[in-house]
């Protein structure tokens, strides 16, 4: 076979297997809204961006969340914080809180700046992770899925702004 060719080829393909672990996860899946960012204090913490089917979301549908860390930290502190955030919203479950604690911390990687984190809601309403394009865990607690992304998309949200943008509302 000629060669020129098969490197024309090659080249006429690479576009299409570099879609996103969104694009993988969810056919046809889009942006719901913006992409913003969370900061605390000074720190800019990492940007959010919720996809869906053709970028209309459902709660009770697969969909993914994507956040791209725009600093450093420690993968036991995002799940710390994480755990924070579900008690904010008022669930008070001290075993089912620990029992996440210890799922999450042993998910979630330590981040530096660019790291890109997917969270995805799977049809059976189980929660899967992802860094950047590469399976890391999952928790099999439909429970868990549900306040868990909560902290991000229930109207409870200690980042309202952010929820906003982050399902386009007005």
């Amino acid at each position: 076979m000629n060669i020129k060719l098969l490197l024309i080829g090659f080249l006429l393909l690479a576009p299409f297997t570099k879609a996103s672990i969104s694009q993988k996860l969810l056919l046809s899946s889009e942006p719901v809204g913006g992409s913003p960012t969370l900061s605390y204090l000074f720190w800019d913490v990492y940007k959010a961006t919720l996809y869906a089917p053709n970028g209309e979301f459902d709660i009770s549908q697969p969909f993914v969340l994507k956040l791209h860390y725009l600093r450093d930290l420690k993968g036991e502190d995002i799940a710390a914080r994480s755990i924070e955030e579900i008690k904010k919203q008022g669930f008070k479950d001290k075993q089912r809180l620990s029992m996440w604690l210890d799922k999450m911390q042993a998910i979630f990687p330590d981040v530096t700046d660019g790291t890109e984190l997917y969270g995805e809601r799977t049809q059976q309403g189980t929660s899967r992770f992802y860094l950047r394009d590469s399976f890391i865990g999952e928790v099999e607690d439909t429970l868990f899925t549900e306040k868990f992304f909560a902290i991000w998309l229930a109207k409870s949200t200690s980042e309202p702004n952010m929820r906003k943008a982050l399902l386009n509302l007005k």
